[in-house]
């Protein structure tokens, strides 16, 4: 198989989907690896590092994405990369479908075989390719909020930890899951007040018995939500339904109860968001004001961080790829049912339900088509 790893073009997208170590191993298996020139530079990662492994460097994306069976790549395709889709190519990448119509439409007009990261599930429901991401995530978002609540930055001019003397800041975090677990460790560990909202009790229990008495654990409703975010000083919305659109825990009307200059990062933007207003921004333009809250945004916060964050996802990745190179889509989906459970799109059909049920699309149980 000929795989194809094309240079990301989102903004300030500096990861990239393959490392040199994965270039050799596939290599040595019989592929042929095109690197575009420049890909993994953003990831401090040069060409000549490509060539020593065995790689072909291309000029350009048009000539990878044309040459390849599979296209590895960290983030869903922009539009100017529409283009290169065509029947058959298997793209393997975040795609995060749900809140993103247009992009679904162009992957089943053009029949793309699309698998995505965030839907590989395996048999005992961890989701293997989120988690390195969602690690970084989370880790990042009470990184990013501590420096957004300093006043120069338009925060309310609060140090995470306080001093003695001095309380420090409440931090809330929505969602127990990966993202919140890592945000709590980190807030906990620069002496923040950390609460911990989800909706799954057994899940709280775990985390009370990891904190103790360093954290409090609420279960998630409205009420509780409310009452939480008037009190905060920054909220982590880190809540995920596996491949569907976020559930908008924190209203409109809640921030006008808010702190003025609070501070709201929301992790979950890739599925839509789990603030109502929430939009996607960018690296370049990360930040904006609602009733005085500041929200942070960032479809792609890991970029921020890309050495670190490409060598802990391809870690996660190169064993479902070389699984998809050596056998094949189909025969990678009959022998491995995370790999079925990460095809979101294919031969023009959508195969996610959740991506389908965000969307109000039909969609095509897998199992019938291949």
């Amino acid at each position: 198989m000929t795989i194809g790893v094309a240079k990301e073009i989102k903004d300030h997208e500096t990861r990239v989907g393959l490392v040199p170590s994965g270039v050799t191993a596939l290599r040595e298996s019989g592929h042929r690896v095109l690197v575009e020139t420049q890909a993994g530079i953003g990831s401090s990662i040069p060409d000549r590092e490509y060539i020593e492994a065995g790689a072909d460097i291309l000029p350009d994306a048009a000539n990878v994405w044309a040459q390849a069976d599979l296209v590895i790549k960290v983030k869903e395709p922009q539009p100017s990369e529409y283009a290169y889709f065509r029947p058959g190519l298997i793209l393997f990448t975040y795609l995060h479908l749900a809140p993103l119509p247009e992009l679904t439409l162009k992957l089943v007009d053009s029949k793309v075989n699309s698998v995505a990261y965030e839907t590989i599930r395996e048999a005992d429901g961890s989701l293997p390719l989120l988690t390195p991401m969602s690690e970084v995530a989370g880790r990042m978002a009470v990184q990013v909020g501590a420096v957004y609540l300093e006043r120069p930055n338009g925060g309310r001019g609060i140090l995470l930890g306080g001093v003695p003397g001095v309380a420090p800041a409440n931090v809330v975090i929505l969602g127990g899951g990966v993202v919140g677990h890592n945000s709590a460790k980190m807030a906990v560990g620069l002496g923040a007040h950390v609460t911990i909202i989800d909706r799954n009790l057994e899940r709280l229990r775990t985390l009370d018995d990891i904190y103790s008495s360093q954290i409090v654990t609420l279960a998630s409703n409205v009420f509780t939500v409310r009452e939480a975010v008037r009190n905060a000083d920054l909220v982590v919305g880190a809540v995920l339904i596996p491949g569907a659109s976020a559930p908008r825990l924190v209203r409109r009307d809640m921030l006008k109860n808010m702190k003025p200059g609070a501070v709201m990062v929301d992790v979950a933007i890739d599925q839509g968001g789990c603030f109502e207003t929430s939009h996607a921004t960018t690296h370049t333009d990360p930040v904006y004001f609602v009733d005085g809250v500041l929200h942070y945004c960032v479809s792609n916060m890991p970029a921020a961080v890309p050495h670190t964050s490409t060598y802990a996802l391809t870690n996660a990745t190169f064993p479902y790829l070389a699984e998809l190179s050596s056998k094949g889509l189909e025969q990678a989906c009959h022998d491995n049912e995370a790999i079925r459970a990460g095809v979101n799109t294919y031969a023009g059909h959508i195969t996610y339900p959740g991506v389908a049920q965000s969307q109000g699309r039909a969609w095509s149980d897998l199992n019938a088509l291949l």
